[in-house]
Protein backbone atom coordinates (compact mmCIF):
# COMPACT_ATOMS: atom_id res chain seq x y z
CA UNK A 1 0.00 0.00 0.00
CA UNK A 2 2.71 2.25 0.20
CA UNK A 3 4.70 1.57 -2.42
CA UNK A 4 0.95 2.57 -4.35
CA UNK A 5 0.79 5.85 -2.42
CA UNK A 6 4.13 6.71 -3.56
CA UNK A 7 3.76 6.39 -6.66
CA UNK A 8 0.76 8.86 -6.54
CA UNK A 9 2.37 10.94 -4.98
CA UNK A 10 5.08 11.22 -7.91
CA UNK A 11 2.44 11.02 -10.42
CA UNK A 12 1.04 14.00 -8.81
CA UNK A 13 4.15 15.71 -8.74
CA UNK A 14 4.87 14.97 -12.65
CA UNK A 15 1.47 16.66 -13.35
CA UNK A 16 1.92 19.48 -11.35
CA UNK A 17 5.52 19.66 -12.76
CA UNK A 18 4.37 19.89 -15.94
CA UNK A 19 1.21 22.00 -15.45
CA UNK A 20 3.80 24.57 -14.52
CA UNK A 21 5.75 24.40 -17.67
CA UNK A 22 3.06 24.48 -20.29
CA UNK A 23 1.70 27.48 -18.43
CA UNK A 24 5.18 29.07 -18.04
CA UNK A 25 5.34 28.53 -21.71
CA UNK A 26 2.43 30.00 -22.59
CA UNK A 27 3.11 33.16 -20.12
CA UNK A 28 6.55 33.39 -22.02
CA UNK A 29 5.02 33.00 -24.96
CA UNK A 30 2.48 35.67 -24.36
CA UNK A 31 5.10 37.91 -22.79
CA UNK A 32 7.20 37.73 -25.76
CA UNK A 33 4.51 38.18 -28.25
CA UNK A 34 3.96 41.56 -26.35
CA UNK A 35 7.20 42.76 -26.09
CA UNK A 36 8.24 41.19 -29.99
CA UNK A 37 9.82 38.24 -29.08
CA UNK A 38 13.16 39.82 -27.29
CA UNK A 39 15.23 41.73 -29.71
CA UNK A 40 13.38 41.18 -32.40
CA UNK A 41 10.93 43.45 -30.61
CA UNK A 42 11.97 47.06 -32.14
CA UNK A 43 9.16 46.73 -35.11
CA UNK A 44 12.02 45.07 -37.33
CA UNK A 45 10.36 42.46 -39.96
CA UNK A 46 10.08 38.61 -38.31
CA UNK A 47 10.86 35.67 -40.47
CA UNK A 48 9.84 31.99 -40.00
CA UNK A 49 10.64 29.35 -42.16
CA UNK A 50 8.40 26.21 -42.71
CA UNK A 51 9.58 23.04 -43.90
CA UNK A 52 7.21 20.67 -45.19
CA UNK A 53 8.78 16.62 -46.11
CA UNK A 54 6.11 15.11 -48.23
CA UNK A 55 5.79 11.27 -48.47
CA UNK A 56 8.03 10.11 -51.11
CA UNK A 57 5.75 10.69 -54.80
CA UNK A 58 3.56 13.21 -53.39
CA UNK A 59 5.22 16.14 -53.19
CA UNK A 60 3.55 17.19 -56.48
CA UNK A 61 0.13 16.61 -54.65
CA UNK A 62 1.33 18.54 -51.61
CA UNK A 63 2.69 21.51 -53.71
CA UNK A 64 -0.86 21.46 -56.18
CA UNK A 65 -3.12 21.66 -52.77
CA UNK A 66 -0.74 24.03 -51.46
CA UNK A 67 -0.94 26.48 -54.02
CA UNK A 68 -4.88 26.00 -54.15
CA UNK A 69 -5.74 26.08 -50.69
CA UNK A 70 -3.25 27.83 -48.16
CA UNK A 71 -1.53 30.05 -50.44
CA UNK A 72 -4.69 32.49 -51.39
CA UNK A 73 -4.93 32.93 -47.71
CA UNK A 74 -1.44 33.88 -47.41
CA UNK A 75 -1.39 36.56 -50.33
CA UNK A 76 -4.69 37.88 -48.24
CA UNK A 77 -2.65 38.37 -45.30
CA UNK A 78 0.35 40.05 -47.01
CA UNK A 79 -3.17 42.42 -48.37
CA UNK A 80 -3.77 42.78 -44.66
CA UNK A 81 -0.43 44.15 -44.37
CA UNK A 82 0.54 41.36 -41.96
CA UNK A 83 3.30 39.64 -43.80
CA UNK A 84 5.53 41.33 -46.16
CA UNK A 85 6.67 38.86 -48.10
CA UNK A 86 5.69 34.92 -49.25
CA UNK A 87 8.25 32.92 -51.06
CA UNK A 88 9.02 28.91 -51.64
CA UNK A 89 11.68 27.14 -52.33
CA UNK A 90 12.98 23.14 -53.21
CA UNK A 91 15.82 21.64 -53.06
CA UNK A 92 17.51 21.25 -56.46
CA UNK A 93 19.11 17.98 -55.92
CA UNK A 94 18.59 15.20 -52.70
CA UNK A 95 19.53 14.65 -49.45
CA UNK A 96 20.15 12.33 -47.13
CA UNK A 97 16.41 11.00 -45.95
CA UNK A 98 17.27 12.24 -42.56
CA UNK A 99 17.48 15.59 -43.89
CA UNK A 100 15.76 15.81 -47.23
CA UNK A 101 12.71 18.69 -47.20
CA UNK A 102 10.51 19.18 -50.46
CA UNK A 103 9.33 22.89 -50.08
CA UNK A 104 10.14 25.57 -47.69
CA UNK A 105 8.09 28.67 -47.38
CA UNK A 106 9.71 32.05 -46.05
CA UNK A 107 7.29 34.34 -44.47
CA UNK A 108 8.30 37.66 -43.70
CA UNK A 109 5.77 38.77 -41.31
CA UNK A 110 5.98 42.80 -40.44
CA UNK A 111 7.26 42.37 -36.65
CA UNK A 112 7.58 39.21 -34.27
CA UNK A 113 4.23 40.35 -32.47
CA UNK A 114 2.49 40.17 -35.87
CA UNK A 115 4.26 36.73 -36.19
CA UNK A 116 3.00 35.43 -32.70
CA UNK A 117 -0.41 37.01 -32.55
CA UNK A 118 -3.59 34.95 -32.03
CA UNK A 119 -5.15 35.82 -35.63
CA UNK A 120 -8.19 33.76 -36.28
CA UNK A 121 -8.35 33.68 -40.05
CA UNK A 122 -11.68 31.52 -39.96
CA UNK A 123 -13.81 34.24 -41.67
CA UNK A 124 -11.27 35.09 -44.29
CA UNK A 125 -11.03 31.26 -45.13
CA UNK A 126 -14.97 31.04 -45.05
CA UNK A 127 -14.91 33.90 -47.76
CA UNK A 128 -12.13 32.58 -50.24
CA UNK A 129 -13.94 28.87 -49.83
CA UNK A 130 -17.50 29.07 -49.93
CA UNK A 131 -17.17 24.86 -50.08
CA UNK A 132 -16.01 24.50 -46.62
CA UNK A 133 -16.39 20.70 -47.10
CA UNK A 134 -13.78 20.43 -49.71
CA UNK A 135 -11.78 22.75 -48.65
CA UNK A 136 -11.68 20.78 -45.23
CA UNK A 137 -11.06 17.66 -47.01
CA UNK A 138 -8.77 19.10 -49.39
CA UNK A 139 -6.35 20.79 -46.15
CA UNK A 140 -6.61 17.47 -44.54
CA UNK A 141 -5.42 15.79 -47.15
CA UNK A 142 -2.18 18.00 -47.97
CA UNK A 143 -1.23 17.40 -43.75
CA UNK A 144 -1.98 13.44 -44.34
CA UNK A 145 0.52 13.06 -47.11
CA UNK A 146 3.25 14.71 -45.22
CA UNK A 147 5.98 13.03 -43.42
CA UNK A 148 7.27 16.12 -41.20
CA UNK A 149 6.71 19.70 -40.97
CA UNK A 150 8.22 22.24 -38.74
CA UNK A 151 8.40 26.07 -37.94
CA UNK A 152 12.22 27.84 -37.51
CA UNK A 153 12.13 31.37 -36.99
CA UNK A 154 15.37 32.84 -38.17
CA UNK A 155 16.92 35.70 -36.87
CA UNK A 156 19.43 37.63 -38.26
CA UNK A 157 23.44 37.54 -37.46
CA UNK A 158 25.74 40.70 -37.24
CA UNK A 159 29.01 39.44 -38.65
CA UNK A 160 30.55 43.00 -38.48
CA UNK A 161 29.36 43.27 -34.82
CA UNK A 162 30.87 42.45 -31.67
Amino acid sequence: MVIRDQRLVRWAGMVVFVMMVVLGAGHYRTKAAQSGAGSEGNGQPFVIEYYYKAKWGHADEFLALFKKNHYPVLKKEMELGRMLKVSMAAPRYHTTEDGRWDFRVTIVFKNAAIANDDFDSAAMIKQLYPDQETYKKEEQRRFEILDAHWDLPIKNVDLDGR
